[in-house]
């Protein structure tokens, strides 16, 4: 089998036998849910609902006119309790619309489309919008504005993204095996809103059983082509991807969009299949729950807005007490300091780690190995940037361009001073921001 891959990266411990096997599992919703009005890249929502108004199962209770940005659905039917900050996980305070669950699940319509094939581009990117339906892999950005082509460009090839990448997490690999046929529905209307012909699955060389269940059922569509990627981190990023594929590099500073491709999360897939097929709005999402400290790993379906707390509980609690908390994986996830945290949209996995599993480390002086400048996935030079960082000369970071940057911690994780390099250039893509 030839295996394709892109120049840098490392080779991860996988740690994905925990939860490979084990089948998805759906965890009924809690008493109480805590949905953030902000889950996505792009303008924050405003409420729709007030505090004491009844709910149903997949009503709009956030909402915003901007182009960027994507509606908040509520995840079960109840009450309105609060609508207040609460905690969110990826941007701190803000915003949270608090439902007693009523344990009905009324939903608020049922609107399946009977005929789905004859849907229009626009209604397409319409039905998407509306179920606020967003990248499934993590970075949450609205799906509708993908498939929006800007004016004067133009797009030839879909890349379907199923290589996850990331150690622990399966729950992407789970849903290729399982939702096979629904994902390749929602992939058909991606392909049509797009007007592309040119369709890749991309998936990494140790995740066969997909490859074999989408081998099976690709059988009657010669113009989905499956490509088998090298296990390699971090295989998953779109420009990767487009390098390994189709041998094309993305400009810096630009966009898939630019050389005429769009990359569409697995889970992305199946969620635009739910909306148009189902009428059913983003509302729950497949994770992965793993780690050596939790005593039930696996891959769920969990609703959004249930806590991190609500979750352990029904799967039994711990086996000893995690020494860290990541929301999503290791390599890009954000580190938790409470269970008291909602599932959103862009929930990949909650990897509870163990005392043996998490190591902290003191940073030393740099002794300009330049490993960070090998494994750079894009090519940048890491040990330059830090070092500009350190000394406050942000003039220079122009002709470095560390917004490219795109977080995954290879020149961290390969560096043998242990410096937390992703942090410095966090702070240099800031200052970048802000100069512009």
């Amino acid at each position: 089998m030839v295996t394709k891959t892109f120049r840098g990266g490392v080779s991860l411990s996988e740690e994905k036998e925990l939860t490979v096997a084990k089948k998805m599992r759906t965890i009924s919703p809690p008493p109480q849910v805590f949905v953030p009005l902000s889950q996505h890249i792009g303008s924050p929502n405003e409420p729709v609902v007030n505090t004491g108004d009844n709910v149903k199962m997949g009503q709009p209770i956030g909402e915003s006119k901007a182009f960027i940005s994507s509606p908040v659905h509520s995840p079960v039917s109840g009450k309105i309790k609060d609508i207040k900050n609460f905690f969110n996980p990826v941007y701190g305070e803000q915003p949270a619309v608090i439902i007693e669950n009523d344990g009905k699940d009324e939903a608020f319509s049922d609107e399946r489309n009977e005929n789905p094939q004859s849907l229009s581009r626009k209604e397409i990117i319409d039905i998407v919008r509306d179920k606020g339906v967003v990248g499934m892999g993590g970075a949450a950005f609205p799906t509708h504005v993908k498939l929006n082509i800007p004016e004067g460009k133009h797009v030839d090839t879909l890349i379907v993204n199923g290589a996850e990448c990331e150690p622990y997490l399966t729950a992407d690999h789970r849903l290729m095996v399982e939702k096979t046929g629904e994902i390749l529905k929602g992939v058909t209307l991606i392909a049509k809103a797009l007007n592309v012909k040119n369709i890749y699955f991309a998936i990494e060389e140790n995740k066969l059983s997909a490859v074999f269940a989408l081998e099976k059922t690709l059988k009657s569509s010669p113009s989905t082509r499956i490509t088998v990627l090298k296990t390699k981190y971090p295989q998953g990023g779109e420009k990767q991807l487009i390098k390994a594929i189709l041998k094309k590099e993305v400009p810096p500073e630009k966009l898939p969009l630019d050389v005429g491709v769009v990359v569409q999360n697995v889970g992305t897939c199946f969620a635009v299949y739910e909306a148009v097929y189902e009428g059913k709005p983003l509302i729950e999402r497949p994770i992965t729950f793993t780690g050596g400290s939790l005593k039930e790993p696996g891959n769920y379906i969990v609703r959004i807005g249930t806590l991190f707390r609500d979750v352990v509980e029904r799967l039994g609690g711990f086996q000893e007490e995690p020494a860290k908390i990541i929301m999503g994986g290791p390599m890009m996830g954000i580190a938790q300091y409470s269970l008291d945290v909602p599932v959103m949209k862009g929930t990949t996995g909650v990897i509870f780690l163990s005392k043996k599993e998490a190591k902290t480390f003191e940073e030393l002086p740099c002794i300009k190995c330049a490993k960070c400048v090998d494994i750079c996935p894009v090519n940048l030079v890491p040990t330059e940037i830090v070092r500009m960082v350190k000394y406050s000369r942000w003039h220079y970071l122009d002709e470095l361009h560390p917004v490219d940057c795109m977080e995954c911690g290879s020149c961290a994780y390969s560096c043998p001073s242990r410096i937390p390099i992703v942090q410095y250039i966090k702070l240099a893509k800031q200052k970048a921001m802000e100069k512009k």
